[in-house]
């Protein structure tokens, strides 16, 4: 890789100066909305990574926010999520006011409680004050706020040569308004109104003056309006509205899931943290539902992380596959355009909205520079098929399909070798567009970059099970021409693959193919997602999965990335040696696929041992490499995005991986393969899994050598089909 190449993916790196996931940070989302505090529910400017704020359609509309009781910050007492993800809650109290002088409020006098949540494009705020005192007090409560419009590539750390113009603030006797006019054009407007209107008003601050008898309590309410453009002036519902419409939406998105229980507590924090992770990641679209990326770095569609995500999660929820799908689909690209990275057929990579996105300054308002999403996108389609039987959706979307399969055949495979390879063509794409997209993540054993086109071996596994699907899909569609084609690519592919992937000295598959057609002999957690897909010869599965569990791969804690015996293996590294959970996860469902259950388990109770020492039992997009030590969780990785959907997705994908568990909708079946649980799991149940046009709810027992399975309740023609 050229200097200038390196320098170019530099511009677009997460600068990191201290671990989001160990800051205290708080995270609400909403649709295109989410939020960053810290504990105190304040928003510093100067917090972790500036990356605290109020944040809609890719821009900060609010970067500070502090309370404070006569000029005074208050002492915490207990900050936390809800369960559900929706509310966001504070308790402190007084410190000693005023500080160092005759006392007249004694700290602990007065409680202050704050509740927070996202609905609408605004976020709403609940502040009572308690005086819980002897004597009536008089005090100063001050909110103060700004607003600095930055875009989110800018917080993550890009600088601009040039910015929009701010407004002056206007001021009403309930309201602040803050507003920026960027170079795109469009006005941005920060609509801050408090009920009751506060005493003092200024363009930064408002105060209340209080007075509070023995056991009296005052509230106030504040909503701070994100607006864009055209948008009409938001005249902001009441608190209480706002949070009854705010829950019912909620209660809307899971109604239909399936609910999982269990008899270990803390495995029942993981899966109601992860749930309610996912359906705060997911945003409603035109097309349906659709989950984002992560927050804060990623709260927009990317199509891979959207693909997989709904995938692991489609056992519970398959309404979220048919939203994906559906988005995927309305966004394909239909032409050529090399400053994308686009060709006919090609699934989207990222959507950016905000102001740089639209000047064009970042490259990623509609990018198409992934390899995998194309073949993945035909994997869920066929996956989501064979899980609800729903062939409608299949032939509305055959057309795009089709297309996905013929950009495989067309433009994939850059250089006619029968193995699909990215190259991009865009000057300021991405250099490597697999799932490990860093500038340094493909490189050869001695450490030198890869020259392209590559072909990773992870995605020649997609493509396997791309054909695999697609041929299946084309059956059902009466295409029976095409379904041989398909099947025979699979085949070559498959053969071929292990030709010319497999190191008998790695005891597992090169990472990549280079340019010149050599092989990257480095030992990675990409050859485990080679199982995922199937394209693995049965003889090499066993050599391959105790592979990725010696010491070298596996931490204690997961499958790293990449051997502590390569080169530029570096524990606290992007793609060289951490180790992401969701990359676990599907390494797992491979294991499972070849019947490997011990090594499903190992990872299974790797991981969630790691979620007992994460804050909210809560899983990271990714945390860092080192090996496991005695007392100590894992190390956190600086800017991991957290929540992050297909991380929030693991213990899905790992509870099916353990039972062995295919839900088969067209037949009304649920097939469970020589099931088995770690001994941290007595039991398990799963109700209201939906199979077809059924639906079915199951306890599952751990027994010394297998998993009895009980059907509790069924509704339609279910049946279960449980192989020792």
């Amino acid at each position: 890789m050229t200097k200038h190449a390196e320098d170019e993916e530099d511009r677009f790196q997460i600068l990191a100066t201290a671990s989001l996931t160990l800051s205290g940070a708080r995270v609400l989302k909403q649709g295109d909305t989410f939020a960053v505090f810290d504990r105190f529910g304040d928003i510093r400017p100067w917090g972790v990574l500036g990356a605290q704020g109020l944040y809609h359609d890719g821009a900060r509309f609010l970067s500070s926010l502090r309370l404070r009781l006569d000029g005074q910050p208050l002492p915490l007492l207990s900050s936390t999520i809800g369960d559900d993800n929706m509310m966001f809650v504070v308790d402190m109290m007084n410190p000693d006011l005023p500080p160092g002088g005759e006392l007249v409020v004694h700290h602990g006098t007065l409680h202050v409680s704050r509740e927070k949540f996202l609905w609408q494009a605004a976020c709403h705020e609940r502040l009572q004050i308690t005086n819980y005192g002897p004597h009536a007090v008089d005090v100063d409560l001050e909110v103060a706020f700004a607003a600095d419009f930055a875009d989110v590539f800018e917080v993550r750390g890009t600088r601009r040569d040039r910015r929009g113009a701010m407004h002056l603030p206007e001021l009403s006797d309930s309201s602040v308004v803050l507003a920026y006019t960027g170079l795109d054009g469009l006005v941005r407007r920060t609509r801050l109104c408090f009920d009751p209107a506060p005493e003092v008003r200024a363009p930064d601050r408002v105060l209340f003056r209080l007075h509070l008898a023995t056991k009296m309590t005052r509230e106030i309410r504040v909503a701070v309006a994100c607006e864009v453009g055209d948008d009409e002036p938001s005249e902001c519902p009441s608190f209480d509205l706002a949070l009854t419409q705010a829950a019912e939406v909620l209660r809307e998105f899971s109604c239909h899931d399936c609910t999982i229980d269990s008899s270990s507590e803390q495995f029942d924090d993981w899966i109601r943290r992860s749930l309610a992770d996912l359906r705060m990641m997911i945003t409603r679209t035109p097309s349906g539902l659709y989950p984002y990326a992560g927050v804060p770095w990623f709260s927009t569609p990317f199509g891979r992380d959207a693909i997989i995500t709904a995938l692991a999660a489609m056992w519970v929820s398959p309404d979220l596959a048919r939203g994906v799908l559906r988005f995927l689909a309305a966004s394909q690209a239909d032409r050529m355009d090399p400053a994308a990275d686009a060709e006919p057929g090609k699934i989207v990579h990222e959507i950016r909205s905000g102001e740089m996105a639209a000047l064009g300054e970042i490259p990623f308002r509609r990018y198409y520079g992934s390899v995998d999403a194309t073949p993945l996108f035909v994997v869920l389609a066929a996956a989501y098929h064979e899980h609800t039987g729903d062939g409608a959706t299949i032939a509305e979307l055959w057309p795009q399909i089709e297309r996905a399969l013929m950009w495989i055949e067309r433009y994939g495979d850059l250089d006619g070798d029968g193995f699909v390879e990215y190259g991009r063509r865009s000057e300021h794409g991405l250099v490597h567009q697999g799932w490990k997209d860093s500038h340094d993540a493909v490189f050869h054993a001695d450490g030198s970059p890869a020259d392209g086109p590559i072909a990773l071996c992870e995605v020649q596994g997609y493509v396997y099970a791309a054909c695999e699907g697609g041929a299946r899909l084309a059956e059902l569609l009466g295409d029976e021409g095409r379904a041989r084609i398909l099947r025979a690519r699979a085949e070559r592919l498959r053969a071929r693959f292990d030709e010319a992937f497999w190191c008998e000295e790695l005891e597992g598959y090169a990472l990549a193919l280079d340019g010149a057609k050599r092989p990257c002999r480095v030992r990675t957690s990409n050859a485990g997602q080679c199982l995922f897909s199937g394209i693995v010869l049965p003889e090499r599965a066993r050599r391959l999965a105790d592979r990725l569990l010696d010491d070298d791969m596996f931490s204690g804690w997961g499958i790293r990335t990449v051997s502590t015996r390569e080169r530029r293996y570096n524990p606290m590294s992007y793609h060289n040696g951490s180790i992401w959970p969701h990359d676990n996860a599907l390494i797992a469902l491979g294991l499972s696929r070849y019947n490997l259950k011990d090594h499903v388990l190992r990872v299974m109770q790797a991981m969630f041992e790691a979620t007992q020492f994460a804050e909210l039992s809560r899983l990271p997009e990714l945390f860092c490499g080192f090996p496991r030590r005695h007392g100590a969780g894992p190390t956190m990785y600086p800017v991991a995005c957290s929540p992050q959907a297909w991380a929030a997705t693991t213990p899905l994908l790992l509870l099916q991986a353990a039972l062995g568990m295919s839900v088969e909708g067209t037949e009304g079946r649920v097939r469970f393969l020589r099931s088995a649980l770690p001994p941290s799991l007595e039991k398990i149940s799963i109700r209201n899994l939906r199979v077809g046009a059924g639906n079915i709810d199951l306890a599952l027992h751990r027994h010394p050598e297998d998993v009895g399975i009980h059907i509790l309740g069924r509704r339609g023609p279910v049946e279960i089909v449980s192989v020792k």
